[in-house]
């Protein structure tokens, strides 16, 4: 699990740090503030520790975490993902548990490889995986045909990762403990399955006997299937990492309060959580996880002039945006009504 991190000088984020992150870690801020940067650059440094000296890849550390970089964002070179201003460098750091971790720095003139600082990490056999607003199975080919045959700028390396990661068969074997309940609660929220099927190389969604094309099935189901799927499969296990962005896109507000349930049972079996959102839901039904189960969820809050801080809902809901725009609607409703 992660710890704790550190960052710097990276893209919209001039300074934040993270301490005492627990399973479920909540990420809150206005549009462009920094909150998928922050979920994308952990993911790229935790990725990068997973690849590399996985199989038979040749590259060393420094190379894998300077292609997951310029693939996760996608900038003409790495140092143009440095902050302006005079002398900047950007640095992450990020500590696990065991106070092991690593650090990198880089600035505006690196191109594509980057020298950690340190990194006495041991190797990780869990995997991490980034879940984007927007489900990716109706888009996989184009995706996979984008991101590995073309090389081309575009769906950046966490939806190529997430493709790929989907496609792993489903494994027979008996579910790691703790995640068959999230399982059967997730299949009964869209009453079916998602399958691959390599032949055809495309995904079906399968409700009974019957197979339905994924162009006609609704959003919300691919997404929840999609966190089903990398369950089956058994891509994520005890000690993964899994970021979320947007959990509430495509879904209900009570399908939101559903998945959120489940996200605490996984996160219960050893998967830790950062997810970032706009959704009052999400806000208000973590608050009540964390309460009901009586857990520090740490959430992380942007402020109007590019700043940070770090809260906890175990100790209420801190003040933001999300719930202060709900509060002004109810006040304007009752203006309203009373003429």
């Amino acid at each position: 699990m992660i710890t704790s991190f550190n960052i710097t000088n990276f893209g919209p984020l001039s300074s934040l740090r993270g301490e005492g992150l627990g399973k479920l870690n909540l990420v809150l801020g206005a549009n462009s503030c920094g909150k998928t940067f922050l979920l994308k650059a952990l993911y790229a440094t935790m990725r990068a520790q997973e690849e590399s000296g996985r199989g038979e890849d040749p590259r060393d550390f420094s190379e894998v975490l300077g292609d997951k970089l310029y693939w996760t964002f996608q900038a003409d070179k790495l140092g143009d993902l440095v902050q302006k201003g005079v002398g900047n460098r950007l640095a992450v750091s990020v500590t696990m548990q065991n106070n092991c971790g690593l650090a990198y720095e880089f600035g505006p003139d690196t191109s594509r490889k980057v020298v950690p600082s340190y990194n006495n990490l041991p190797p990780r056999e869990a995997n991490s995986i980034f879940l984007p607003p927007k489900e990716v199975l109706t888009l996989a080919k184009v995706i996979l045909k984008s991101g590995l045959q073309d090389k081309a700028f575009g769906f950046d390396a966490t939806y190529v990762d997430l493709v790929l990661a989907l496609q792993n068969p489903t494994q027979r074997e008996r579910t790691f403990d703790g995640f068959t309940r999230s399982r059967q609660q997730l299949e009964r929220m869209f009453q079916g399955k998602i399958e691959y099927l390599p032949d055809a190389e495309r995904w079906v969604y399968k409700k009974g006997n019957s197979r339905f094309s994924l162009n006609t099935t609704a959003e919300g189901i691919k997404k929840i299937a999609i966190l089903d799927t990398l369950l089956g499969n058994r891509f994520l296990t005890p000690d993964s990492v899994v970021f979320i962005d947007e959990p509430e896109s495509a879904l209900h507000p009570t399908a939101i309060s559903q998945l959120l349930d489940i996200v605490y049972q996984l996160s219960d079996a050893g998967i830790q959580f950062f997810i970032a959102s706009h959704s009052y839901f999400v806000v208000k039904k973590l608050y009540l996880i964390a309460l009901s189960k009586n857990i520090p969820i740490p959430v992380f809050l942007a402020d109007q002039d590019g700043g940070w801080h770090q809260d906890d809902l175990l100790q209420g809901i801190p003040d933001n945006e999300i719930i202060n725009e709900s509060i002004r609607l109810f006040d304007q409703e009752l203006e309203v009504s009373a003429g």
